[in-house]
C-alpha cells in the first residue's frame, strides 16, 4: 500500500514502485487518486493484479479542504480559479446544509475526470475546451462532517462509495448555498478495510525493504467470507473446478490454505465458480 504524496499521477506513482521490483514485474493501482490528492494508493502486484475487481468497488473515506466564494473550471486547485464567485457562507448554515448530501444522491461526473463519454475520455475534451452532456449518476455518501472552518477555507471528513467525486460533492453543496467553492486538499485515508497508516510514501521504499511492504493477497481481501481448503479441493481449484458449498454461503468468498489465498469463488445455490485462480500452473 502507497500513500501517494500530491502532485503526482497515480500512474507516475505505480511507476515508483515497479522500478523497485524485478524486470516485468506487473503493478496496478486499484482506484486512480487525481494528481492533487494525497494518501492511500491500494497497489496490486503479480498474480493479485488480477483481484482489482475486488477492491476497486470498496466504500472510501477522505478529508477533504475547500475554499468557499471562489470557483474553478476543474472542481479543484488545479483548474483556472475565478475569485470572487459568491459569498462565504458561515459555519452554520454550512453545518445545516450538509445533512442533505448524505445518503443516495446524484452526481454529474465533472468535465476533468477519467469517465469516457463516446469513447473520449472526458478531461481530454476538457483540454480542448470541449464540453459535452453527461449522465448523472447514483452514489451514496455513508457520512460528511465538518471538521473545520476557518472562512473562507472549510475541512470536511467524508465516507462515500466508491465512484464518488468528492470536489463533485463540495462544489454541489456550494452551489446549494448560492455559491461556489473548490477542492484545495484531498487525502484518502481508508479503502474498506485498507488505512492509510498502514501505508510508506514512495520515497520511504527500496528494492531490499519493497518486499517486506506487500500485504499477502489474503489481507487485502480480507473483507471477502474465507473457505479453508483441503488437500483434495486445493487440486480442485489448481485446475478451475467447480465446488460444492454450505448453502448459506451466497456471492463470492476466497478459498485459502494455510492462510494462502488459492482463488476466489462465487457461491449460488450451494454450488460454486472459480472467479480468479492464483494457484493454477
Amino acid at each position: 500500500m502507497l500513500d501517494k504524496p500530491s502532485g503526482i499521477t497515480s500512474a507516475r506513482a505505480v511507476s515508483l514502485v515497479k522500478r523497485l521490483l524485478p524486470r516485468r514485474t506487473k503493478v496496478g493501482h486499484t482506484g486512480t487518486l487525481d494528481p492533487l490528492a494525497s494518501g492511500l494508493l491500494v497497489l496490486l502486484v503479480g498474480r493479485a493484479t488480477r483481484l482489482s475487481r475486488y477492491v476497486t468497488g470498496l466504500d472510501k473515506t477522505y478529508v477533504a479542504t475547500a475554499r468557499f466564494g471562489a470557483a474553478s473550471d476543474t472542481l479543484d486547485a488545479d483548474g483556472e480559479i475565478l475569485e470572487n464567485a459568491g459569498p462565504v457562507p458561515d459555519e452554520a448554515e454550512l453545518r445545516r446544509a450538509l445533512p442533505r448530501f448524505v445518503g443516495e444522491i446524484r452526481q454529474l461526473p465533472p468535465m476533468a475526470s477519467a469517465v469516457r463519454v463516446g469513447g473520449r475520455r472526458l478531461y481530454e475534451l476538457h483540454r480542448r475546451g470541449v464540453e459535452v452532456e453527461r449522465e448523472p449518476r447514483l452514489v451514496r455518501v455513508h457520512s460528511l462532517e465538518l471538521l473545520s472552518f476557518d472562512p473562507p477555507a472549510a475541512t470536511f471528513a467524508v465516507s462515500c462509495s466508491s465512484g464518488t467525486y468528492v470536489r463533485t460533492l463540495i462544489s454541489d453543496l456550494a452551489a446549494s448555498l448560492g455559491t461556489a467553492a473548490y477542492l484545495t486538499a484531498l487525502r484518502r485515508t481508508r479503502v474498506g478495510h485498507l488505512r492509510v497508516e498502514d501505508a510508506l510514501p514512495p520515497q520511504d521504499l527500496d528494492p531490499s525493504t519493497i518486499h517486506h511492504r506487500i500485504i499477502p493477497p489474503s489481507g487485502v481481501l480480507a473483507h471477502l467470507p474465507a473457505v479453508e481448503a483441503d488437500e483434495g479441493r486445493a487440486r480442485a481449484v489448481a485446475s478451475g473446478r467447480g465446488l460444492r458449498v454450505a448453502g448459506g454461503l451466497e456471492g463470492s468468498f476466497r478459498v485459502e490454505r494455510g492462510g494462502e489465498l488459492l482463488a476466489v469463488y462465487r457461491a449460488e445455490g450451494g454450488r460454486a465458480r472459480p472467479e480468479v485462480v492464483l494457484c493454477g500452473g
